[in-house]
């Protein structure tokens, strides 16, 4: 059985508006949706769930023909099989639990959704479309295990910007995978979010920037790492282009001292549709040391001895090398 559910107070109240939920209150909703999840379950059905959305409700009710108030169109809405991946299933988890879990994988969903098309449409502009998709692939798929190969054990955050260059889309999308004995070990939506929007920024010839936050430190203290995206492929910021960046998009995670480091260099698989691999400009990091500590004002400021990008050890299969680098909604 699919259920659709409003996760936020706001969403509710505009659902309400269009006659759903029957006059009540959101809190009194809530407690009776999950007195409904725990009766279904309790009879033995598997329930998928998916976020009850207001705009794409109304889209979807007007492309079926179907009337917002109506609990046919919530039904259909829950149970769409143009929903992107696989069911959320209720395991039988308290709804306050629930519900941001619910809203992530809502949110994943759309960026899978929105990468795929950009994905599709930008390979489709090439001479040969199976060919580039298929070379994107494997160079965001080496990326992501290099990445995992000179982030260092523990708990990751990888947040990307870009906008493409063929059609000025604006991407964005962030994961938080462990890694472990110099590999990542967490899969999931959120994860394949990351990869295809990647994917599709690659392949849209995208402009922007990725940054990578290490967990925090004995002191308390954290690292961000960070890479400009150019015209589809990843080049490694020095400490002072990562420094800037975290100024300019704003520092993720919680406040604290926030040490800027050059990142480590990336594999380029593609060089066939770029003219070749590209070239790593040398490092200027050494303007400020070896890292930019930013403070709770956001100011970088020098810190640390001379240090170099390549601290990783991170080398190509070409080079003979090894990873290295510190440790190795609704559905159906």
């Amino acid at each position: 059985m699919a259920l659709a559910v409003a996760v936020d107070p706001a969403d509710f109240a505009r659902l309400r508006e269009h006659g759903l939920f029957g006059g009540v209150d959101y809190g009194y909703y809530l407690r009776r949706t999950e007195n409904q999840l725990r009766a279904l379950r309790g009879e033995g059905l598997e329930v998928h769930l998916r976020v009850l959305e207001p705009l794409d409700f109304a889209d979807f009710c007007e492309q079926h023909l179907l009337a917002q108030d109506d609990p046919v169109a919530r039904v259909a809405y829950a149970a769409d099989p143009e929903l992107a991946g696989e069911p959320f299933v209720y395991r039988g988890e308290p709804l306050a639990e629930l519900l941001p879990v619910l809203l992530a994988d809502h949110l994943a969903r759309v960026r899978i959704s929105v990468g795929t098309s950009v994905l599709l449409m930008s390979v489709g502009l090439e001479e040969q479309p199976e060919e580039r998709l298929s070379a994107v692939l494997q160079y965001v798929s080496e990326v992501y295990l290099a990445l995992g190969a000179g982030a260092g054990e523990g708990r990751q955050l990888l947040v990307l910007r870009s906008v493409g260059l063929l059609d000025g889309e604006q991407l964005s999308a962030r994961a938080e995978p462990v890694v472990e004995s110099g590999a990542f070990t967490t899969s999931g939506r959120e994860v394949e979010a990351f990869c295809i929007t990647l994917a599709a920024a690659v392949a849209g010839h995208g402009a922007g920037e990725l940054l990578l936050y290490r967990p925090a430190r004995a002191d308390g203290g954290r690292e961000a790492l960070g890479w400009v995206l150019v015209d589809g492929w990843l080049r490694p910021m020095s400490v002072v282009e990562t420094a800037a960046a975290l100024v300019a998009v704003g520092a993720e995670g919680p406040p604290g001292r926030l040490a800027a480091r050059a990142g480590f260099p990336l594999p380029s698989q593609w060089g066939r549709w770029a003219g070749g691999p590209p070239q790593r400009p040398a490092d200027d990091g050494d303007a400020i040391g070896e890292r930019g500590v930013l403070g709770e004002a956001g100011v970088p400021d020098a810190a640390g001895p001379g240090g170099g990008a390549g601290e990783s050890g991170w080398a190509t299969r070409e080079q003979g090398g090894d990873a290295a680098g510190g440790g190795g909604e609704a559905g159906r």
